[in-house]
């Protein structure tokens, strides 16, 4: 099946939109998974070099001719290539997350689909990225938009810079001969900058590295500077040359598709050769008699561009179809599930570019600039009214309706005598079927702001840290806690423990970085995070300052990953278990004797699902959301108790606080017990603090509650 497409223009490059094709196809089968090709991400690299060089060339070729350039024109030109395809996937985009995800997860995509229609999804996901507490969410199925707002962020600056150029080369020379160089100095700057800064933010930040422009601006710039350098006429001469440059460009990108992976810090100095090898193909193809060359006749076989012509609906489309699936099912996609998802982007891409793209870029009815402008409110309108209306609705739903009543103790005939009671009570409602209660704490439209408040000591970054003295001002007794957000997640517990019975408290916790005496690989990147020594190291110090009465560990197992001495990440399960274990008897050992008392807490039960989406799913019971715990979660916990045992350390498990029988509910009474599948919720833990202190000895049970 083809395409009518439009005539090619005199000097059109088959061979770009074979490049093309490679790059839409490698984007696709990464992200479907398949095991060969783990880089293939960086074909979003060869677009931005791509575009940098197509844009560029049309725009000094304008300037060139005409001694001018018409923004009007420019920007006409790519709201007919960019608003009608990204608009009609935005708009059902929206309206298939009504149908098929939660009601939490069409709010986020409502808003993701509002940033993404002001081509500033990169800065979304940017900020969304540096959140630790959102590392477990799942993927917008509208965030591959980041890389649109990439160039178009790009393209709002570059016209006028290169209008600037060839104004200055007129006004200082009375001609324009001496432009083109001044707009390779100033590639040059903005390329080196670029690159600079995307070194250091990426080895420093990346996982909002990766969504800059800031950090990406240099690869549209080398795109841009090839077609400087080709304008000028500077070109390879002999096939041979033409021949050895174009391979040798092709396999730098087939290198970085197969070395690469998930795990690499990326783009910084890893996205040189993607980006290089781009580069070269779109040079070594400048030359008339290109197409002679085995590589441009390969790029320029009929199917690669055809595949080159839908890559920018193929690009659209293919993410959704692989993320909402998954997110209406509640589970990966089988092999067959994926291959159907493919199939049917080819399909989607090719009507789309067909029925929506073509008409809006050949029809005269479109050709003119001031009619062409007007796609940018109207984008603006029809995608900003259905984000609206689906938050809107979707934010309706989710809003307590109904008088389904709290869990209690009393409709099962169970006597309450302390918090098992109620979470008994709340694993037998789910199993007979009990709707979800109407009022629920925190609203789940807050559970994922439901954090506990640490202050100033979040203790990001590196060695500046101090202590922020918590509880009682006036105590005369002393409470460390320490370890990493899951210890924080106990902070409101410990709150009213040591307020009232008389403790200055200290939160030594660091989001990520495990209690235990090992080394967490960096949890966005995979590499080694020697912040997290320093802060086992300053911890010590602290502790042994202190002198506690009572000093309480918790934390879960970085399952994420850990870094062995040779800075070799460890990431089966079996090794992490055999270093975990190392590590936490070095830690209980060396805390042992610097405190009155050392008590480990132990881990939450980790949920199989997230409550939030299963709470906010339409039409869900109680029983959908009350499962039984993770299996590797329960390894975690069982090794950190032989540890404990072996050790000779006190230990409190606080499973039975949260599950019964087997069965962790998300709905305990009226209150969601996590905020995500390993915290336990901060309204939740504040609950616990009478458990938790009769655990401690602090006080016992028949102590009056109030201080």
């Amino acid at each position: 099946m083809t395409s009518p497409s439009a005539p090619r223009k005199p000097g059109f490059r088959d061979d770009i939109q074979g490049m093309r094709a490679i790059a839409v196809i490698t984007v696709i089968a990464a992200h479907a998974g398949l095991p060969f090709l783990p880089g293939g991400y960086v074909g979003v690299d060869v677009f931005f070099v791509i575009s940098g060089f197509l844009i560029t060339q049309l725009l000094v070729t304008e300037a060139a001719r005409t001694g001018r350039l018409s923004l009007p024109t420019f920007y006409a030109r790519r709201a007919r290539r960019i608003l009608p395809a990204a608009s009609v996937v935005l708009v059902l985009t929206v309206i298939a997350s009504l149908i098929w995800m939660s009601v939490l997860e069409a709010i986020d995509l409502a808003k993701d689909a509002l940033w993404s229609a002001v081509f500033a999804a990169n800065i979304r996901f940017a900020h969304q990225g540096v959140d630790y507490f959102a590392n477990e969410a799942a993927p917008s199925p509208v965030q591959h938009y980041w890389s649109l707002a990439v160039e178009e962020q790009f393209y709002l600056v570059w016209p006028l810079l290169v209008g600037l150029c060839f104004w200055w080369a007129a006004e200082r020379h009375g001609r324009r001969a001496g432009a083109l160089h001044a707009l390779l100095v100033l590639v040059a700057a903005i390329a080196t900058a670029s690159l600079v800064w995307s070194m250091l933010r990426t080895d420093t930040a990346p996982q909002s590295a990766y969504f800059s422009t800031l950090t990406r601006a240099w690869e549209l710039a080398v795109g841009a500077g090839v077609a400087i350098v080709v304008h000028s006429g500077r070109t390879l001469r002999g096939r041979v040359t033409n021949e050895v440059v174009a391979w040798g460009g092709l396999a730098a990108i087939a290198g970085a598709c197969v070395a690469f992976d998930a795990g690499l810090a990326f783009p910084g100095y890893a996205a040189l050769l993607p980006v290089l090898g781009t580069a070269a193909v779109l040079y070594s193809g400048a030359r008339q008699n290109s197409r002679t060359t085995w590589a441009a006749r390969m790029l320029s076989l009929a199917p690669m561009r055809a595949v080159g012509d839908w890559s920018y609906s193929l690009y659209l489309w293919h993410w959704p179809l692989l993320v909402i699936p998954v997110a209406a099912l509640g589970r990966d996609l089988r092999t067959v599930e994926v291959l159907l998802m493919v199939a049917l982007t080819f399909e989607l891409g090719y009507f789309t570019h067909r029925f929506v793209e073509t008409p809006f870029r050949t029809k005269r009815a479109w050709s003119r600039p001031r009619r062409t402008l007007v796609l940018y409110p109207v984008f603006l309108a029809l995608v900003g009214s259905t984000a609206g209306a689906g938050w809107a609705w979707s934010d309706y739903r989710v809003s307590e309706h109904g008088d389904n009543p709290a869990i209690s103790t009393a409709q099962f005939g169970i006597a309450e005598q302390g918090a098992e009671d109620l979470v008994r009570a709340s694993v037998l409602a789910a199993q007979a079927d009990l709707p979800v209660p109407s009022d629920l704490t925190p609203d789940l439209l807050d559970l994922l702001d439901d954090l506990p408040d640490v202050g100033d000591c979040l203790y990001e970054g590196g060695a500046d840290w101090e202590l922020c003295p918590r509880g009682d001002d006036d105590g005369t007794k002393t409470l460390v806690v320490v370890g990493d957000s899951h210890a924080r997640a106990w902070v409101p517990a410990f709150d009213v423990i040591a307020e009232r019975a008389g403790y200055r408290a200290f939160y030594l916790v660091k989001a990520q970085c495990t209690a235990a005496f090992v080394s967490p690989s960096e949890v966005f990147t995979g590499e080694p995070w020697p912040e997290c020594d320093d802060f086992h190291d300053w911890t010590r110090e602290q502790i042994e300052a202190l002198d506690p009465d009572l000093l309480v560990v918790s934390s879960a197992a970085p399952i994420t990953g850990l870094t062995d001495g040779d800075g070799r990440r460890l990431r089966s399960l079996d090794d992490i278990s055999a270093a975990l274990r190392v590590g936490l008897a070095d830690m209980l050992e060396t805390y042992q004797p610097l405190a009155d008392r050392l008590v480990m807490l132990s881990d939450v039960p980790r949920l199989a699902v997230d409550p939030a989406v299963c709470l906010s799913t339409f039409g869900v019971g109680l029983a959908d959301c009350t499962l039984a715990p993770d299996v590797t979660g329960t390894q975690m916990r069982e090794l950190a108790t032989g540890v404990a045992t072996q050790v000779g350390v006190e230990e409190i498990d606080p499973a039975a606080w949260l599950c019964a029988d087997g069965l962790c509910p998300t709905v305990v009474g009226s209150t969601i017990a996590y905020r995500d599948r390993g915290h336990i919720s901060a309204t939740r833990a504040a609950e616990l603090a009478e458990p938790l202190g009769e655990a401690l000895g602090i006080w016992s049970p028949e102590e009056p509650s109030e201080p």
